[in-house]
């Protein structure tokens, strides 16, 4: 039952945590149209883009910038008429569905966001002309979107592990951990962009770098905290704290533009089979996996590892048999701290780097977390995969914008048949 209410307020606060966050509306007084275009997680610089009256008269143009941006301010609210013009974008690019016209209407004081969905050509989404070629096209679509709903599943799933490992042995629903994610990202680009070395050994660095700030913070701060006996919840509402505290400094260092790494920017495709994606997401998946394996055997078969179960089934019992507890919860500090910063790295040579990206996925990482079962290592992994999947293969059925309410929707779902989670255990009420 403790379980359950704990899970209960830590959705219900990231929910109201998430609303609470900065706004993206852009700078004041903004009254037009503006988008980002990209192709396979890369920004499209120099596609044109024509805003008209929805009478057609004719209103401005703009062109996407280096981070695939666009923006046409107008004087008059009303609808309008958007054109992306095809013929300006790559050679290997298209619009999925064909449909390069968007009539959004513009409220005042408001900016409406147009979204253009890219894809290669000859990937799937395209109606297919030959008979019988309809069924193909959907199958083809599947087979992408579950692709693409592994690779995020996999990156949340990294940022999840080391959540769930928290709780599972202090018993905090760190709101903060998206921050981390954050943190890993900006460090790596520091490193990368700051002092030109190569995005991998600036990896690496960040990696470690990230970890000893993961020991620092219990070191210093979450571990003061519990020996003076901070509740849960106390500690819960600190950690939304920590993290508005940690944005708006990363946003002062950082600042608000979306940025790329130095190097694997941009890539041509690769087609395998039915699926089209770049090099480099064949590697991070690659990566993730064997990080994501190496831990759990580390969980299974290591001294560390068991001792971490061990505290996190029960803490007492754990030190009355010698097992140093606050070392342990260190261990796992400074391991989640660097798997974290792990994600935030593979998330931004997914989709560029910015100061709120880690506040943008902690909603799916609490929802791994949830739906594979508070506290379990491995519950999270299968939890993240679940939400990932269903994210992208829903767009199959709903529009884009509307992907992470039906992951949601699962989780609400799987929890009223099964409330401890896929791989979670049943407690004892009263």
């Amino acid at each position: 039952m403790r379980r359950a209410v704990i899970a209960f307020t830590a959705f219900l606060g990231g929910l109201v945590f998430l609303l609470a966050g900065p706004a993206h509306a852009g700078p004041a007084d903004c009254q037009g149209l503006r988008g980002t275009l990209k192709l396979q997680g890369q920004p499209v610089n120099g596609a044109k883009i024509a805003v008209t009256t929805e009478s057609g008269q004719p209103v401005k143009e703009a062109t996407s910038d280096a981070q695939g941006a666009w923006d046409v301010q107008v004087d008059k609210t009303g609808k309008y008429k958007v054109t992306l013009d095809v013929s300006s974008l790559p050679q290997n690019a298209e619009v999925r569905g064909g449909n390069n016209v968007r009539t959004p209407t513009v409220y005042e004081g408001n900016c409406s966001t147009v979204l253009f969905a890219l894809q290669a050509k000859g990937a799937p989404g395209q109606p297919q002309q030959e008979e019988g070629g309809g069924e193909s096209s959907f199958w083809t679509q599947a087979a992408q979107l579950a692709f693409e709903g592994l690779n995020l599943g996999l990156i949340i799933a990294l940022a999840a592990l080391g959540l769930s490992l928290i709780y599972g042995t202090t018993g905090l629903t760190n709101f903060a951990h998206g921050e981390l994610v954050t943190l890993g990202a900006l460090l790596a680009y520091a490193v990368n962009v700051g002092f030109g070395l190569h995005i991998i050994p600036a990896a690496v660095i960040a990696v470690i770098v990230a970890g000893g700030l993961g020991y620092v913070q219990d070191r210093f701060f979450w571990g003061q905290l519990r020996r003076r006996g901070a509740g849960t919840i106390a500690m819960m509402i600190i950690s939304i704290g920590v993290a508005l505290f940690m944005r708006y400094v990363f946003l002062i260092f950082f600042g608000g533009e979306t940025e790329p790494y130095a190097q694997y920017t941009a890539q041509p495709g690769i087609q395998v089979g039915p699926i089209t994606a770049a090099p480099k997401n064949f590697a991070a998946m690659g990566i993730e996996l064997a990080v994501l394996i190496v831990v759990g055997i580390a969980l299974m078969r290591t001294r560390t590892g068991k001792a971490a179960r061990a505290v996190a089934d029960n803490p007492a019992l754990a030190a009355s048999s010698g097992i140093n507890v606050d070392r342990v919860i260190r261990i796992i500090w400074t391991s989640g701290g660097a798997i974290a910063a792990l994600a935030g790295i593979m998330l931004g040579l997914s989709q560029n780097i910015k100061y709120t990206m880690g506040q943008e996925i902690l909603l799916l990482i609490f929802a791994g977390v949830t739906l594979g079962g508070l506290g379990t290592a491995f519950g999270a992994l299968v939890g993240s995969l679940v939400v990932g999947m269903f994210i992208q293969l829903s767009t199959l059925w709903v529009p884009p914008e509307l992907k992470s309410v039906g992951a949601l929707a699962v989780l609400i779902i799987v929890l009223l048949v099964r409330p401890q989670g896929i791989l979670g255990r049943r407690e004892r009420i009263g």
